[in-house]
């Protein structure tokens, strides 16, 4: 006599020969199940069989989705993703009152039936014919997990969903062979198991665990009797069963199934009826899913990891592939987040602007030498209300933020690189007038040049009238002198500093090329905040840049199995040799000492970094580092309307917005927090003789244009502006050759072609 499995239920030759009896009868009793009563009743039971043998032998059983846990580098909890909301558990982790409860209500003959329960099926029938319609389903808790299974294969898919719950004898007859495959294979308590962590029990919770985590607050394992009945009453209709919005219903149906219970012989009648007098003792707890539940300010560098994640191969070989894995879920993802970097950023931006200003600001702080992002910021935050947004303001376009923001004069220090790396000593010494024509012919990439038009020459101007040379290359670096640095590109030429900001990471926001452009030499293309933090880290590796991370490593959990994955590094290359990296530094260790970021400047060690604001104020920027951080603070309207004139940011009012006066103390408070306890490190500095220091007339802003006589193409190049810059610079020179399209950055709502100083 062939001897039943350890798990229950019957042997795999029992189940075939009940299966030979059941196929003769499943056109007629499945479609007077499944379907209305008679609807198909002619069906043959021979083609029954042949689409039986026809199906595959193996039921695909695709690993459970689960809920995704991204960590920061401590290993706290930044926040939870999940197409489902589901935590896997094994049987022994769930209530035995819950394991009882679901056998009752679903299919109380669980532990005596095969994969098909003949008794039930005919009872089924008989009740169906006798209504007219489909009174009661026969379907087994095995039938129902592949059920299940087909449903999680389909995923969001509307139109698989439809095919895996059609009401149909072709889905009836795959649920036959896939269940007896199921009960030869897995026995009851695994069947079990797997059918209590796949199953829906409404709320967004799949599975058992997360069910009694939205309901109860509480572990499966910790469910009373009360609460388990609660619980598998639901599965029949999530939507009609919900406790949370029909307590009524869900109160009757509960005691529906201890009442089973009791009749099952799993309770005793009087617990039942103690049971059925409890209220249903909820104490539910909100989804928390996604990048809009993350802790600290932290919700857009979580998209930023999602973004990482859907993007690189390293995830799979296509987009679908890596939409997959991370649907998927099951991922614990430890990123490079600092909690403390990230606490010390989201405090200073709170101190210095208001999610309700008219403006906005974004910090990124990043480890030089390692890539590694270690805070990521900004005022308003991520959410669907007003004064929220989703858009990354830190980021480029491709990685969910915006088209970027002009840098201004922070993009100085990329020119004098590209110089001294060319040979021009840091002593050089250019007459630096308060005005000047701007020089032409500038030669670019391939050997060709830029000519300015002859007829309608263009001019740039300094801060005042009172600041003309000659300087040398750290006064003009200190006090952002527009006409020097025009003087210094025409010299060295455009190419060597496009080649030094590819180099350095530096690249547009809206993933354009850099263009050969003289208005680059002043910051006029439009980037974003970790670009130019990482750019500026390379001065504190001193000369090595290194691609940004966010991802320290992840581990996959299918089933019962953990695997790592590969993730992506960092990559790191020589930009600049050690001695021009430290140079720079030195010139902009300069600035926060004695230039236009003094406001900046930190007071516990040492420091360096730069102001920028471009034209009409639409910008303010300060980008700096120490050793061992680096970090750049955008502010400004990411619409590019606002002009940072006579406006309050934070409570303050500000005539005009400085690099120096908004942006620098952000910075300074960011890094003072973030810095906190870290080893204090020194600069590898040169020296660079003091040589002219020129006539400026330092009144506390002289490093921010507050717009000049002449509007325009480079920091007010073109003739026809207005004082303050209200024209922006819509005219432009004409070349001797034809220039692409947007060549001359920074139209755009009048946003002016130059950055302007400090």
């Amino acid at each position: 006599m062939p001897k039943k499995r350890s798990g229950g239920g019957l042997s795999p030759t029992q189940q075939a020969a009940k299966f030979l009896g059941v196929s003769v009868l499943a056109g007629a009793v499945m479609a007077g199940i499944a379907l209305p009563a008679f609807g198909a009743l002619g069906l043959a039971a021979k083609g029954s069989v042949e689409s039986f043998d026809e199906l595959p032998a193996t039921l695909k059983t695709p690993p459970l989705s689960q809920r995704t846990t991204i960590l920061d580098a401590d290993g706290g909890q930044i926040a939870t993703v999940y197409s489902r909301d589901r935590t896997v558990v094994p049987l022994k982790d769930m209530s035995p009152y819950m394991q009882k409860a679901i056998v009752a209500i679903e299919d109380s003959r669980f532990y005596q039936h095969g994969a098909v329960d003949l008794k039930g099926i005919l009872r089924a029938l008989n009740k169906n014919v006798q209504s007219s319609g489909v009174a009661q389903g026969a379907s087994t808790l095995t039938q129902q997990l592949v059920k299940n299974v087909a449903i999680e294969e389909a995923g969001d898919d509307p139109t698989k969903v439809a095919q895996a719950t059609q009401q149909t004898l072709g889905r009836k007859i795959r649920e036959l062979k896939y269940a007896i495959q199921l009960e030869e294979e897995l026995g009851k308590k695994k069947i079990l198991e797997n059918y209590l962590n796949i199953t829906f029990f409404g709320e967004q919770a799949y599975g058992v665990e997360a069910a009694s985590q939205r309901y109860f607050s509480k572990h499966a394992k910790d469910l009373n009797v009360q609460e388990a009945a609660l619980l598998a009453g639901i599965v029949q209709s999530p939507s009609r069963y919900d406790p949370v919005n029909d307590s009524t219903e869900a109160t009757r149906r509960r005691n529906v199934v201890l009442q089973r219970m009791a009749d099952m012989g799993d309770i005793s009648q009087a617990e039942a009826d103690r049971a059925k007098k409890t209220p249903l003792g909820l104490n539910p707890s909100q989804p928390k899913n996604g990048c809009i539940t993350a802790v600290k300010g932290a919700g857009f560098f979580c998209d930023y990891v999602r973004e990482v994640f859907l993007t690189n191969p390293m995830f799979g070989k296509t987009k679908e592939a890596r939409a997959k894995v991370w649907n998927q879920g099951g991922l614990t993802i430890r990123t490079t987040l600092d909690p403390q970097a990230q606490t010390s950023v989201q405090s200073s931006i709170k101190d210095h602007v208001y999610k309700t200003d008219d403006v906005a600001t974004a910090a990124t702080l990043v480890e030089p030498g390692t890539g590694k992002i270690l805070a990521m910021g900004q005022s308003r935050p991520y959410g669907f209300g007003k004064h929220e947004t989703q858009i990354d303001l830190s980021v480029n376009q491709d990685m969910g933020g915006g088209a970027g923001y002009q840098p201004g004069s922070t993009f100085k220090p990329i020119v004098a690189a590209a110089a001294i790396e060319g040979g021009t000593p840091a002593t050089q010494s250019y007459p630096s007038p308060y005005e000047m024509d701007y020089p032409s012919p500038v030669s670019i990439c391939n050997g060709r040049q830029w000519r300015d038009d002859p007829n309608n020459p263009s001019k740039v101007a300094n801060e005042n009238k009172s600041e003309h040379g000659p300087y040398s290359m750290k006064q003009a670096t200190a006090k952002s002198v527009n006409t020097y640095y025009v003087q210094l590109i025409s010299d060295i030429g455009i190419c060597p500093v496009t080649e030094m900001a590819k180099k350095m990471g530096v690249e547009r926001a809206d993933g354009g090329k850099l263009q050969q452009a003289p208005s680059i030499a002043l910051g006029t293309q439009e980037m974003s905040p970790l670009t130019m933090a990482n750019a500026y880290a390379t001065f504190a590796s001193r000369g090595m840049y290194c691609t940004p991370v966010a991802i320290e490593s992840i581990s996959q959990r299918i089933g019962d199995r953990t695997k790592s994955l590969q993730v992506p590094k960092t990559t790191c290359t020589r930009a600049m040799s050690q001695k021009t990296a430290d140079t720079v530094t030195t010139l902009l260790k300069g600035v926060v000492e004695d230039g236009t970021g003094q406001q900046a400047g930190l007071s516990d060690r040492p420091s360096a970094g730069k102001t920028g604001t471009t034209d009409n104020r639409y910008a303010a920027w300060f980008v700096g580092f120490t050793p061992n951080m680096a970090g750049a603070v955008w502010v400004g309207d990411p619409t590019h309307k606002r002009q940072m004139k006579q406006i309050t940011i934070g409570g303050v009012y500000h005539d005009l917005v400085y690099g120096a006066d908004t942006p620098g103390p952000i910075w300074k408070d960011a890094m003072t927090g973030a810095l906190d306890g870290k080893p204090v490190e020194n600069f590898n500095l040169v020296d660079i003789p003091d040589g002219n220091k020129g006539k400026g007339n330092d009144d506390g802003h002289n490093g921010d244009n507050r717009g000049n006589a002449a509007g325009g193409l480079i920091g007010g190049l073109t003739t026809g502006g207005t004082d303050g810059g209200t024209n922006g610079g819509t005219t432009f020179p004409t070349p001797t050759f034809s220039f692409p399209d947007n060549l001359f950055q920074g139209t755009s709502n009048g946003n002016g072609n130059g950055g302007r100083r400090g």
